[in-house]
């Protein structure tokens, strides 16, 4: 269907529109426009949509001809701000359809700066690893195809994700492919998205075709760049840790990707914290770009990360980006301590990431009756508990169908009590490990008259 969108371009909530070829005014029970002299055009909301607030200002057309596609968008609000840029579809024949129709996409999707930075993501970030040609390891995660991947990314932008990441090495650069030739196919400006992706993994035969070093880097930039068919990443990503070059190398290599703008922000993903903490101080030392953002494992089944890491992310106002939310589909709801390798499920066939089985299975005990109460599945509530916790700055969600993502977007519209979190939180507590224990120990007295020497306070020295 021919539609043009119109709307604000940092916002899931835009209007879209069947052109008529020689419209000059067009009413309908959501919106009243006209098209005026020369190119201009104006738009309004009626009082049901948006009690009053339409928005006007000029939408430059090349021409309203069968031949049109580029038009510059004002603002949802009415102040015409910074032109973008937007494709919009004919119908095979190249013509633009006779009717007039409307329809309005709300989204109670939210976002948060991408660390301490003012780029703003959604809290649900669409996950490309599924983007595959089904070979090698990634069979047992997806091969969803080009058009498969147009759909779930312009689900993804309808439902308000502007946050999309991927890596070099899913698929040996079929993901990254994939995912670029999407946004081209549905006409997505470059501005609306931010784009993620990751350098580390081996991506050839050769000696250095792997690893943190500044020759792997500077080539693997380049490729992925290609690949993508853009002109920069906004998030660049050290996939692993690299035991052989030294994190100094590392960082120069990505300060110099910043400044020639092909990178406009760095992260790490899956470092311990002390490699963190580490990296951090060699760039404030050397004035190098810092890390933005940490991606790691982290669920309701899993929260080993909440040990070292969670302190050394709120400390340093790193953002969080979650992968694996709901444990390689552990919490999906199709696993159960009386199923524990359902037919058909990834995890079945590939038991990643590891986890506290008995743990687990504790927790779904308590996640279904949970899911039961607000009529939806195990997995939205899983991450509803992420979305309620403050370090978390995104949760990348994959699918390999329009319905798995549906219902994982659906998480955004679950509100968990109090007593629902609490809950989970006590079945998922982690075990006490040393120093953790031993801090608490010692430090009971700091705010409070405490005895740690009665005979019901555990302390050792």
């Amino acid at each position: 269907m021919p539609w043009l969108k119109i709307g604000k371009r940092s916002s899931p909530r835009p209007f879209w529109i069947h052109l008529h070829e020689t419209m000059s005014k067009f009413s309908t029970e959501n919106v009243t426009g006209w098209l005026m002299s020369g190119n201009e055009f104006s738009l309004h909301a009626n009082e049901k949509i948006s009690s009053g607030t339409g928005f006007t200002g000029p939408l430059h057309i090349n021409e309203l001809s069968a031949r049109s596609t580029e038009a510059t968008r004002p603002d949802f609000c009415g102040a015409l701000r910074e032109p973008c840029t937007s494709q919009f579809a004919t119908d095979a024949d190249g013509h633009l359809a006779p009717n007039v129709a409307t329809r309005l996409m709300e989204s109670k999707m939210k976002y948060k700066p991408l660390g301490n930075t003012g780029l703003l993501v959604s809290q649900l970030c669409l996950g490309t690893m599924t983007f595959s040609d089904g070979k090698g390891i990634y069979e047992h995660i997806g091969d969803v195809g080009q058009s498969g991947a147009d759909e779930l990314v312009k689900a993804s932008i309808d439902a308000g994700i502007n946050f999309f990441d991927t890596a070099d090495v899913y698929s040996a650069g079929a993901s990254e492919r994939t995912l670029g030739q999407s946004f081209k196919n549905l006409g997505v400006s470059r501005n609306e998205i931010v784009l993620a992706t990751k350098v580390y993994s081996r991506m050839g035969r050769g000696r250095n075709d792997v690893g943190a070093s500044r020759g792997h880097i500077m080539d693997a930039v380049e490729a992925s760049l290609k690949r993508l068919q853009t002109d920069h990443i906004d998030l660049y990503q050290v996939h692993a840790t690299d035991i052989l070059t030294p994190v100094e190398e590392t960082l120069r290599a990505l300060d110099d990707l910043v400044r020639q703008g092909k990178v406009r922000y760095v992260g790490v993903s899956n470092w311990q914290a002390w490699r963190i903490a580490t990296a951090l101080g060699v760039s404030a030392r050397l004035n190098l770009e810092r890390f933005t953002t940490l991606q790691a494992y982290y669920s309701v089944a899993g929260r080993d990360l909440e040990r070292e890491l969670r302190p050394l992310l709120e400390a340093e106002k790193m953002g969080l980006l979650v992968w694996s939310p709901l444990a390689g589909g552990l919490l999906s709801g199709k696993f159960s301590r009386e199923n524990q390798s359902p037919e058909g499920s990834r995890r079945s066939s590939f038991d990643f990431p590891v986890v506290d089985k008995e743990r687990a299975w504790n927790v779904i005990d308590v996640l279904k009756p949970i899911a039961e109460a607000h009529g939806c599945s195990p997995a939205r509530i899983a991450l509803a508990w992420l979305l309620s916790k403050p370090v978390v700055t995104s949760i990348i969600v994959g699918a390999k169908r329009l319905s798995q993502l549906e219902d994982n977007i659906a998480a955004v519209d679950i509100a968990l009590t109090e007593d629902e979190i609490a809950r989970l939180d006590a079945v998922s507590e982690l075990p006490p490990e040393y120093p953790g224990w031993m801090l608490a120990t010692q430090g009971a007295d700091r705010m409070g008259d405490v005895d740690l020497w009665a005979s019901k306070t555990s302390h050792t020295s």
